[in-house]
Formats: structure tokens, C-alpha cells, sequence
């Protein structure tokens, strides 16, 4: 657009909190001040994101559409884990892929009314929709060369109906050398918790009477997101594509460390052949007592290769985060790291910088670039960014750095690189991070804060400070934050409104500020370990939470440049945030969309109690906008309200327009009541 039809002056108009005001406006509780004379900060493109860590199982069993658990019997120590056998089921280990050796042998179990088999429970049971096709897959070989078949059943050990299976479909393996073999089955009910059931029977579906070995037992629904057959979960992946996110960060996380180094998550064997991906034990599965998965693994089918296809897809920035040379120093002493030598990183040096060619590298000249061309990427993923090290702290974080960051940059000067500041975002490991970062030249740092409600009360002017945010060296990625209440952690509405108004602090320091990703990302509602969560889902639904509203309503919301916003409450000075510290109140912040021609004005009242309030717009005239106002309101009032599978739509966000609009000089102005705990988007066409 041409910026002159609403600019009206060249400089940042001085004293435009004192512009005049209507009767109204000089009568309102709470007067908001927006400035469009001069473009302020510009808002990058991925100020407002997404970090995803398999936590809560939010990969298998989650956002991966796999339906089986543990497919190729490498879950340890029991290999069986997530099966049920019967009759003469051999488990055995020098099956065709060398990272996955094992595989189950089938046997006949000598009489045609003994059965032999497998049946799998699933992730908390198999979700299975009406009317809707999945892709079976499985490895399989007859070692005899004598046929033999699968019997293949969709079963139900709750129902009181005659029958247990409710699907059967008949899969013939036929030859001696392993084979993958698929057929496409269609499920004539909607269940929640089905299992996979599979007979080895003959042609008359008869106990088989020969031998058959299983390998990589598969069930996908045919409708993935995008059609990938190693596909997301349509629903939850969609969720990610409606918040319209500008970065995503993966694959975590405390995971990225690892318990140890033996089991932290290593890219290179997350990427090639699905069935040659080995399984790592999720460093969450044991970490809560109270909350104790003895059964969570990582198939990595969910691998780096996903990770940026679904970035692409959802219009994302990439953002991955790799190892630092570092086990989690919560759970280890300084021995447990990698010398910190050049020789002794070499390792971690490599990863970072084969992960940058395997995204962006020409196939012709590079073997990482090659493999992701072959994978179905010929094109680059174009990266810009990587983090190097999670939420680790002082000196043996910060030597590490030192000697990988160097040799990355010498390799691809074009990366950004990001540094972190530590697990907290006040402490002494914070204070004597930033300075480290900061010395090490690093682009961004990460800030993580799950906090309280007062917390947030205290902190809405957080990045406001100049002196400790310096105007020169790394910006702000506040990479891992929450809010919640006291005794309530979950996503109840009440904490969201104040998630919501620390967005303005946020927001209103674009320059400084330029990532911010809520977290964790996803929860299954019978698997979570931690909580709040930006997604639930259970085998069949998903549930958008408040906080994901809040987050939407930012996303989609953006803008190009913000407007310099002032808030004068009970017609006290006007300020940035008027809000003593530690109180509710009215916060506000204004960003322009120069694309979309757009002023929009975001507004979060805290208080119990409703604010009338007067918002004007200094620097546009009647003549130049649309004479309404689209409003959006997320109405937070019932503290406790969450969304849930079972009540997806408790809080959700609710459109109406305004068309009381004045003008008085330059400033246009409208009066609104912003009802008690209600986050309100006030979008003006010019």
C-alpha cells in the first residue's frame, strides 16, 4: 500500500496522549492512545511460533499418524511390549534392517483349531473413524517358500455384540525374502480404542499350518495430512496449520539432551527408511513418578525429514535445536558431557553442520542433500536459524559453545545461531547468560518461564528494559513459556487472559523481541506428563485451548510494524503498561499490516470488572478507513473453563463489528466496554 494515506507526519508525534479527546473518550475509565504518524519496530516474520517436544506423547501416538505402538519389536526390555501373543510366537533379532533386527516368527501351533497371533493395543487403543480407509503395511517373509496368510482384524474386547472383530481382511505372503506387502482396509464404526488383531491362518482362514516372519507391523489412516503415507494425523497437524505460526521449533526440549548422551535424540537416525529408524527411549518416560510411561519410546518415524516437510507445509520457519556436547545437568554432574576439546565435539560439530547441508545442500555436491532428494525434497528446506544447546547453563555450557558456534559459522556464515540463557529467566544462571551470549555472538538467546499469574503480574514490562536488553547484539527468543495459576495447572481460561497481556510486552518490543513459542505443544488426554498444553486431543478429537486462541489471535494478527501505543487509566499518566506491578488492569498494544492495509488494536482487560474504554487512532482521518470495526473477543470470565475433546468450544473466540466510529482533527476514535478478563482484536480497514 502507499503509506501516505495514512502517515500523516514524518516524525513520531509528540504528545499524542494528550490528543483531544470526545466527551466520551475524556469520560472512559481507560483511554488508549495509538500513534500511526510513524512506522515503529518491524515485526518479524516469526515473532509468533510453535515448539513442538515429544512430551504428553505428543509424536507417536499424537501428532504421527502411526496407529500401532512399537511396529518393529524393539521396545526394551520387553520386545513384545504393546503386544499380546498367543499360540507359537518366537521373538528374534537378525531380521532385514540392520537398526531394527527384530522381528516375530509365526508357527503353526500344530492343530487347526489352535491359534497362533498378535494383537496390538495400540496408544491407549487404536481411534478408528466410520466409513474411513487405513493403509496396513507389514515386512513379511514365508521362510519355506510355502504360502501363508495374515488374517487381519479390527477387534473390540469391550463390546457386548457377538462379535469381537469387526473388520477381517486377507493378506497372502507368498515369498521366501523379505517383502513389504499393504493392503487398505475400511472401518465400519467409529471406536475409540479398538485393537489390531492378526491371525496366521491358510487360505480357508484355518490355523496356518507353516512359518511366517513379521517385521514392521503398520496401520495409517489413508487421509494423513497432505496424503504423506508416513504422514500426520490430519485433525492435530491441521491445528497447527489454523494458528498460521512463523517459526517451529524441534525436536524439543530436555529431550534434545537426553538423560544421558547414549539417549539423546540424534537427527541422522531419524531421517531414510522408516523401517531402518531406530527406536530411542524417550527421555520422558520415566522422569515423573507420577505420571510413569514404561512404554514410551520414540520410533523417530517422526524425524527430521517430517519435521521440516510439515514446516514448509504449515508455512513455518524451521528451527531445530541440537546437542551441545551435553547430557541434562539436571540429572547429571559435569562428567557425564562430552569432553569439551575440539576432538572430543567433533561429533556435535558434524551434526550441526551435516544438518544445515542435509536442508539446504545441493544433492549433486553433498551426501546429506542427496539423501533428503531422495527422500522427495530435491528442492532446499531453506534453514536460517539453529540452537545449539536447551535450556543449559554456565561454564560447561558455555565453553562448548565456544568451540562449536566457530567452526559452524566458518561452515555456513548464513545461519543464525541461538544460545540460551538457561532453564529460568531471573536467576544467577540468567544474569550470567546473557553476558556469555553476548560475548559468543550469538543471534538470539533463549528465555523459558513456565510461571504463575503473579508472575506474569510482575513481569508485563519485562522487555521494556533497556539497560539490560541492550539496543546492539543478540535479540530475544523467549523459546519455552506458559502461564498458569497456582494449584491449577492445567489451561483454564484464567491463566490465558494474562498470557494474552504479557503478549503486549511482547509485541510492543518487536525490535527486540523477535521468536516467541508457547509450550509444550501437544497433550493426549490419557498420556500427559505435563500441563498446561497448547492441544489435547484422545484417539479420535482434538481440543483448541484458550491459550491456543490467545496464540491464534497473535498469529493471525501479526502485522508488518508496530504502532507506538500508550494506555492512561482513571486519567492517570499515560504510559506503555500503567499497570502497577502485581495488579490487574488494561494493557494494549497496535500493530499495522501493510499488506493487508490493516490498523489493528489488541486489547486484554484483566480486572474483574468491566473498563469502558476510548481508543484512538492519531494520524488518520475519517476519509481513510472503512467506517467499522471488526472486533474479536475471547471471553476468559469463567476462570476455570478449559477445553477439553469432550467440550472443545468451552472458550473459543467470538466476531461482531463496530460502527460507532468519530473523528476529531487527525484521530479517528471509538468507545468500547472490554468486559471483565476478555482479550478483544479491534481490526480498522484503511
Amino acid at each position: 500500500m502507499k503509506i501516505k494515506y495514512f502517515l500523516l507526519g514524518a516524525a513520531l508525534f509528540s504528545g499524542f496522549a494528550n490528543c483531544s479527546l470526545s466527551n466520551s473518550a475524556r469520560a472512559a475509565e481507560t483511554v488508549i492512545n495509538v500513534s500511526a504518524k510513524k512506522l515503529g519496530a518491524p515485526i518479524q516474520k516469526t515473532q509468533w511460533g510453535i515448539f513442538f517436544e515429544d512430551i504428553n506423547f505428543a509424536a507417536d501416538g499424537g501428532l504421527y499418524g502411526e496407529l500401532v505402538k512399537n511396529r518393529s519389536f524393539e521396545f526394551t526390555p520387553d520386545h513384545l511390549m504393546g503386544w499380546q501373543s498367543f499360540g507359537k510366537v518366537e521373538v528374534r533379532n537378525d531380521g532385514p534392517f540392520e537398526k531394527n533386527p527384530h522381528y516375530v516368527r509365526l508357527t503353526s501351533a500344530g492343530h487347526r483349531d489352535l491359534w497362533t497371533g498378535i494383537q496390538n493395543e495400540g496408544f491407549f487403543g487404536i481411534g478408528l473413524q466410520k466409513d474411513a480407509e487405513y493403509r496396513f503395511s507389514v515386512w513379511a517373509r514365508v521362510p519355506d517358500g510355502k504360502a501363508q496368510y495374515l488374517w487381519i482384524q479390527f477387534v473390540d474386547q469391550t463390546t457386548m455384540d457377538e462379535h469381537q472383530e469387526f473388520t477381517n481382511t486377507d493378506l497372502k505372503v507368498d515369498s521366501r525374502e523379505w517383502k513389504k506387502y499393504t493392503v487398505v482396509i475400511k472401518s465400519p464404526r467409529t471406536i475409540e480404542r479398538a485393537q489390531l488383531r492378526l491371525f496366521l491362518t491358510d487360505e480357508r482362514r484355518r490355523s496356518g499350518s507353516g512359518v511366517m516372519d513379521v517385521e514392521h507391523v503398520s496401520l495409517f489412516p489413508v487421509d494423513t495430512y497432505k496424503g504423506h503415507e508416513n504422514g500426520m494425523r490430519k485433525d492435530v497437524a491441521q491445528a497447527l496449520e489454523d494458528l498460521h505460526p512463523g517459526v517451529f521449533r524441534f525436536p524439543g526440549g530436555c529431550i534434545v539432551e537426553g538423560t544421558t548422551l547414549e539417549l539423546r535424540y540424534q537427527w541422522k537416525n531419524t531421517v531414510g527408511p522408516v523401517e531402518n529408524r531406530p527406536i530411542n527411549k524417550n527421555r520422558w518416560e520415566n522422569t515423573f513418578t507420577y505420571r510413569y510411561y514404561p512404554d514410551y519410546f520414540q520410533s523417530y518415524g517422526l524425524g527430521f525429514f517430517e519435521y521440516f516437510q510439515l514446516a514448509e507445509e504449515i508455512g513455518a520457519e524451521p528451527l531445530p535445536v541440537l546437542n551441545v556436547g551435553m547430557a541434562c545437568q539436571f540429572q547429571n554432574g559435569d562428567d557425564a558431557h562430552a569432553p569439551c576439546t575440539k576432538e572430543g565435539l567433533q561429533q556435535f560439530i558434524d551434526d550441526c553442520i551435516d544438518l544445515i547441508d542435509f536442508a539446504n545442500g545441493d544433492p549433486a555436491k553433498n551426501e546429506w542433500a542427496k539423501l533428503r532428494a531422495d527422500m522427495g525434497h530435491p528442492a532446499p528446506f531453506n534453514l536460517k536459524f539453529l540452537a545449539i544447546g536447551n535450556e543449559q547453563w554456565e561454564k560447561p555450557y558455555f565453553d562448548r559453545l565456544a568451540i562449536i558456534a566457530p567452526e559452524v559459522r566458518k561452515a555456513h556464515p548464513e545461519i543464525k545461531l541461538i544460545g540460551t540463557s538457561g532453564p529460568n529467566a531471573e536467576d544467577d544462571h540468567f544474569h550470567n547468560g546473557w553476558p556469555a551470549m553476548r560475548q559468543l555472538k550469538a543471534d538470539l538467546v533463549d528465555e523459558h518461564y513456565y510461571r504463575d499469574v503473579k508472575w506474569y503480574q510482575n513481569w508485563m514490562n519485562r522487555y521494556d528494559d533497556r539497560k539490560f536488553y541492550t539496543k546492539n547484539g543478540p535479540r530475544v527468543f523467549a523459546g519455552e513459556w506458559a502461564c498458569h495459576d497456582r494449584g491449577k495447572k492445567w489451561n483454564h481460561a484464567g491463566a490465558s487472559i494474562y498470557e494474552a497481556a504479557f503478549m503486549t510486552n511482547i509485541e510492543r518490543n518487536a525490535d527486540l523481541v523477535h521468536m516467541a513459542t508457547y509450550a509444550p505443544l501437544f497433550a493426549h488426554v490419557d498420556g500427559w506428563q505435563w500441563r498446561p498444553d497448547l492441544i489435547w486431543y484422545d484417539n479420535l478429537s482434538t481440543a483448541r485451548t484458550a491459550s491456543y486462541y490467545v496464540q491464534q489471535l497473535y498469529m493471525i494478527n501479526r502485522g508488518t510494524n508496530v504502532l507506538p501505543t500508550t494506555v492512561a487509566i482513571n486519567g492517570g499518566k499515560a504510559s506503555v503498561n500503567p499497570v502497577p506491578k502485581g495488579e490487574d488492569g488494561v494493557f494494549a498494544s497496535a500493530v499495522i499490516d501493510r499488506e493487508k492495509q490493516e490498523v489493528i488494536v489488541k486489547v486484554i482487560n484483566t480486572k474483574g470488572a468491566a473498563s469502558t474504554t476510548s481508543i484512538n487512532i492519531n494520524g488518520l482521518k475519517m476519509k481513510n478507513v472503512v467506517t467499522s470495526v471488526a472486533v474479536t473477543s475471547l471471553d476468559c470470565s469463567d476462570y476455570d473453563a478449559e477445553n477439553m475433546p469432550s467440550k472443545p468450544e468451552r472458550v473459543s473466540p467470538k466476531q461482531s463489528t463496530l460502527t460507532t466510529l468519530k473523528s476529531s482533527k487527525s484521530t479517528v476514535t471509538f468507545d468500547v466496554t472490554v468486559p471483565a478478563k476478555t482479550f478483544q482484536v479491534f481490526k480498522i480497514k484503511i
